[in-house]
């Protein structure tokens, strides 16, 4: 079967008071189970639990301190996942609840346990209802919105496509206007800086923490991993359906059909980065058009300070990022033996364990 990510909106799921919509959510997760029929297994990244305690609890306005939104989180993801238990139980298929930090993604061991539980939940036919933490999660370990999740989610389980659902039409050229129905991008290939500068200024979604600049960080990050990518409004009847169907509605993101294996796609997206080497512009070539190793002879710069084994940025000399991958040596080491040969590497530092300053195969380039 075909594998489905769809990230559903605070501003979908909730009416004008913040509740819960239930008979939205329902109608929702009959979507799903027809999606099921047609040959694809759904995992589904909610948002509106903090919006939903928040309610619950009758704050007057949307909480803004991180022990504010944790215990409306506490309060709300229970009332949100008993919603799409009582919704899936009445159509015949299992909910399964799902809470993740940034952590479980950025430690190899729990990432593959993570990618584990979630293909053996659909496996057995069951929906995962998966949401970000927030009840333990600080800012040093936040996604910071759900469409980014959705799209790492969308790596670990080979999804052939994420759904990002919102309460705008798609991306918008430009803001709506008083009588003027707003003109969506139909399809991007290509997420450039004019489509940037669009997201940030475009239509963005009511009640939510992403907005449409988050939605298309998400997008390239599913892309790299050769997964389609559709913003598409939530509350249009049907609208799963007529994704799947091949209908023209919101904005599809296409990747060029190349993709990242599982373990590359963790390298790419899923370990913050502890510092830069910046390289020259020949090292920087041969990485891009290469798949070589980065060796000490092409490195001209150091920025931050990091260990052997850590996640680091590969910046050419004019700023641009060009690679990412982990380091053989840290960032002292790194230092004393940029620009120089491999052969040098023992005479400089007393010991050489690697020629590669990283690995090929622990490099990814073009991210």
């Amino acid at each position: 079967m075909k594998r489905l990510v769809i990230k559903v909106g605070t501003a979908v799921l909730t009416d004008n008071e913040r509740r819960l919509d239930a008979e939205y959510v329902a109608g929702l997760c009959g979507q799903i189970v027809d999606a099921r029929k047609q040959g694809w297994q759904a995992v589904l990244v909610s948002s509106g639990a903090i919006g939903a305690g928040a309610a619950r609890l009758k704050m007057r306005r949307r909480p803004q301190l991180i022990p504010e939104k944790q215990a409306a989180a506490a309060v709300g993801q229970g009332l949100l996942q008993q919603l799409y238990t009582d919704s899936l139980d009445a159509l015949g298929a299992a909910a399964a609840q799902v809470l993740l930090t940034r952590e479980d993604f950025t430690d190899r061991v729990r990432y593959l346990n993570a990618r584990n539980t979630l293909q053996t939940l659909l496996r057995f036919g069951a929906v995962p209802i998966i949401n970000e933490n927030d009840t333990v999660s600080v800012d040093e370990i936040r996604f910071g919105d759900n469409d980014t999740l959705a799209a790492l989610v969308g790596t670990i389980v080979d999804a052939h496509l994420v759904v990002l659902l919102t309460d705008v039409e798609g991306l918008c050229r430009e803001k709506p206007r008083a009588g003027r129905a707003p003109e969506v991008i139909p399809e991007v290939t290509c997420i450039t800086p004019e489509i940037e500068a669009i997201a940030a200024g475009g239509c963005s979604e009511r009640g939510g923490t992403g907005g449409m600049a988050s939605k298309i960080a998400a997008a390239r990050v599913a892309m790299a991993a050769g997964i389609d990518v559709v913003i598409a409004p939530g509350r249009r009847p049907g609208v799963i359906g007529e994704i799947l169907a091949g209908g023209k509605v919101g904005t599809r993101f296409v990747p060029d059909g190349s993709h990242l294996r599982s373990r590359k796609r963790w390298i790419a997206f899923a370990v913050p980065p502890r510092g830069t080497i910046v390289v020259n512009r020949p090292a920087a070539d041969v990485l891009l058009t290469h798949n070589r190793s980065l060796l000490p002879v092409g490195i001209v710069g150091v920025e931050g300070e990091f260990g052997t084994g850590d996640l680091v940025d590969v910046n050419d000399d004019t700023g641009r990022q060009v690679a990412r991958g982990f380091v053989n040596y840290g960032s002292g080491d790194v230092r004393k033996i940029m620009g120089r040969k491999t052969s040098e590497i023992k005479d400089i530092l007393g010991y050489k364990e690697f020629d590669e300053v990283i690995h090929r195969d622990n490099l990814v380039a073009g991210v």
